[in-house]
């Protein structure tokens, strides 16, 4: 006998199909987001550097090419706090303030050896750097010039014999305070620091027409010293 066939019923999937959506049509006249695109805002130092400071360079010391003209590299900032060893709450004082100063968070130096008349110990943190480049760089010395160094007491311009002799320049300062991001009423204890500005110029006077060049306010010498590099 023939073996009947019999059909299965065809199982339903536990998934139905869902019918698609139409696509939404945006109705005419209706305001269409904008895209915000940030541009690129160039450091006032930096066109400075370019249009003015590269020209005067190259006449006042009769370079064939604009590559030989000498740049600022980085400006390295550093913090000593003697009294961190004692008490590690005042380094955090300063590496928040130095933050807010330069927009970067700085790096804590340590001792490398231990003295016990000092009570230092090795490898403790005693302080902070920071180290700018580029953009911040040319951001940070504009407020310097431009804000800070005038709000110290009885200025009369930075000195001009701190040089290494390899064209790079130090200025110490005494007060954070000078600062405008600084709030006088919330600081907790006044620290200094030191500057140093970078160069890639070869003499002292390269670096000093450099820094000139970008507004840094030198100590004005008088008739008898001479000018720069010169005895008195």
């Amino acid at each position: 006998m023939a073996k009947e066939k019999t059909e299965k019923p065809a199982q339903q999937s536990g998934k139905e199909k869902k019918p698609k959506a139409a696509p939404q049509t945006k109705a005419k006249g209706a305001p269409q987001a904008e895209e915000v695109v940030e541009e690129k805002v160039t450091p006032r130092l930096s066109d400075l550097y370019k249009k003015e400071v590269v020209p005067a360079m190259m006449k006042r010391f009769s370079y064939k090419n604009s590559m030989q003209v000498p740049r600022l590299e980085k400006i390295a900032i550093n913090c000593g706090v003697g009294e961190a060893t004692q008490d590690q709450k005042i380094l955090e004082t300063v590496v928040r303030e130095l933050t807010v100063i330069t927009g970067q968070k700085p790096a804590i130096t340590r001792a490398k050896k231990a003295i016990s008349n000092f009570k230092l110990r090795e490898k403790i943190a005693i302080g902070c750097k920071v180290t700018l480049r580029s953009g911040k760089m040319y951001e940070f010395m504009d407020r310097l010039i431009s804000l800070a160094i005038p709000r110290v007491r009885d200025f009369r311009g930075v000195p001009d014999k701190s040089f290494d002799g390899r064209g790079n320049y130090t200025l110490g300062l005494k007060e954070q305070i000078i600062f405008p991001e600084i709030d006088v009423d919330k600081i907790e204890r006044v620290f200094g620091m030191d500057i140093t500005f970078v160069t890639t110029a070869r003499t002292d006077e390269e670096a000093y027409e450099l820094l000139k060049g970008f507004g840094m306010p030198f100590r004005k010498r008088e008739a008898s010293e001479g000018s720069f590099g010169e005895a008195a």
